[in-house]
């Protein structure tokens, strides 16, 4: 029988580089747009087919306790700064096991960060401060 993976510890790699540690990563997904078409039989009957259309990638969405390293944020200034070619990178969300074996990993192509967002501060509240990253991409697989 196959183990089932848990998902609480996975990080991000850009170009073989571990860059972070994540709470939470969502948007790992693979779909084609879908294309209709009608078309009669011999008898007149429309029947209604389905083809894969074109391919699209969910965008990455990942969260992390916000820290003292500045690499993700820099990484985002570049596409402020109108730098987008040199901002593509290549890279990988990877799960690790309770032993810190890696069991699975989803790499991306051509990656670059469309959105950083900061936490939400309050004084009352006892949370961890907590930011957000998004990043588009051109390509998603799952590796093993």
């Amino acid at each position: 029988m196959t183990e089932l993976l848990s998902g609480y510890q996975f990080y991000l790699e850009l170009d073989g580089i571990t860059e972070a540690l994540f709470r939470e990563c969502g948007g790992l997904s693979t779909e084609n747009q879908v294309i209709e078409s009608y078309q009669s039989t011999k008898d007149g009957k429309q029947i209604l087919k389905k083809f894969p259309g074109p391919l699209k990638f969910g965008d990455i969405s990942l969260k992390r306790g916000v820290t003292s390293e500045m690499n993700l944020w820099a990484w985002r200034k570049e596409v402020e700064e109108g730098k987008v070619e040199a901002a593509r990178k290549n890279g990988s969300i990877v799960l690790y096991d309770q032993a810190n074996i890696e069991v699975a990993r989803w790499n991306f192509v051509n990656g670059w960060p469309s959105k950083i967002t900061g936490p939400t501060l309050n004084a009352s509240g006892n949370e961890i401060a907590v930011e957000e990253l998004t990043i588009v991409h051109e390509g998603l697989e799952r590796a093993t």
